[in-house]
């Protein structure tokens, strides 16, 4: 089969792989329909995730169709539609009992980081009967990509993480995929206020059209200073970091307002400041996650209740013998304005 990996490198490269063989009698093989690339995947190549290894294939997103299941998978059958969470979680373990299946024993992130991943023509998919979902009758499966991953991440990560409320002021730093996700997700809550905060003006459009109630270029240093004006010199009461890098999440920092919360969602593959100095008598909290894709229910709920279009966040096509061309447009995403890329992998 064809597959996307993670080359020594640190560049993707199209690969001959055999067919994954299940392993476990809870797993199931799932032939890939749609997948795409997250900034996660751009993170591995950066080498940001020492747990992902070269020769690994990458991806933990998409909708497929079961191939195969093991003798202990029951809520599947061969030919079944079915999305896949970028999480597998096992279902029993101490922190899958406690919805934490991020953190799962003998799961978690592992596709595309661990194991072998979706940017491939079939994928073994471990605890498949509590990591797969059904797709609903009637759902569009482009949009069904977007709840793989980001939108639980957006949603978990950063919203309900950073306790978004009616009427309260958000600011997201990172108008990319999952600050969008954020961006549409927060308005599950109605806050009065979502600013939007980028350097890059067409992401900042885009925030715009899908509900920003401003925008902010940050490319001149004095972001702070305008949300500062914005809020009355308060501040944000839940500020996302959707980029993970340092200067963003320093910019965080400066935004908080006394009480908020700031909500972290980006890869940080470098060591970062945190400025007590400032924020110690702020009242304020920080919080992280690996989201958990316990929500995805609730949001396909959502989805059918077309309260959201995660499609809007669609803006390339490819197939998945030109997986390398949506490589170099994701990575160079400010000068092809993209989002997010499908990759059409079969029927």
């Amino acid at each position: 089969m064809k597959a996307l990996v993670y080359s020594k490198s640190g560049k993707p490269s199209l690969e001959e792989r055999p067919r994954p063989a299940m392993t476990a009698p809870t797993d199931a093989i799932v032939k890939m329909v749609h997948t795409t690339i997250c900034g996660t995947d751009l993170h591995i190549l950066k080498g940001d995730v020492p747990s992902c290894k070269p020769g690994r294939i990458l991806g933990h997103e998409g909708v497929g169709v079961v191939a195969e299941v093991g003798a202990a998978v029951t809520a599947f059958k061969a030919g079944d539609r079915v999305l896949v969470a970028c999480i597998s979680g096992c279902g029993r373990c101490m922190y899958c009992r406690k919805q934490m299946y991020s953190h799962c024993t003998t799961g978690g992130w592992i596709l595309g980081n661990t194991i072998d991943g979706t940017q491939a023509e079939f994928v073994r998919t471990p605890h498949a009967d509590t990591s797969l979902y059904a797709i609903p009758a009637g759902l569009d499966e482009e949009s069904l990509v977007m709840m793989s991953d980001i939108l639980p991440t957006g949603f978990e990560c950063g919203v309900l993480n950073g306790k978004v409320q009616p009427g309260s002021t958000v600011a997201i730093v990172g108008a990319g995929p999952i600050g969008l996700a954020a961006l549409l997700t927060a308005q599950f809550y109605s806050p009065a206020q979502i600013i939007m905060i980028d350097l890059d003006d067409n992401r900042l459009e885009a925030a715009k059209r899908f509900g920003a109630t401003a925008c902010i270029n940050s490319s001149d240093g004095k972001a702070a200073d305008v949300v500062m004006r914005m809020t009355g010199a308060c501040g944000a009461d839940t500020v996302i970091e959707a980029v993970g890098i340092p200067a963003t999440f320093e910019l965080c920092q400066q935004l908080v307002a006394p009480g908020g919360t700031i909500a972290n969602i980006g890869v940080h593959g470098r060591q970062v400041t945190l400025h007590l100095e400032t924020l110690w008598d702020r009242n304020m909290s920080i919080t992280t996650r690996l989201v958990d894709t316990a929500t995805i229910p609730m949001l396909l709920n959502v989805l059918r209740s077309k309260k959201i279009d995660p499609k809007l966040l669609i803006t390339h096509r490819f197939k998945l013998d030109g997986v390398l061309d949506a490589y170099e447009t994701f990575g160079n995403a400010a000068k092809t304005r993209a989002l997010k890329v499908l990759i059409e992998v079969g029927g």
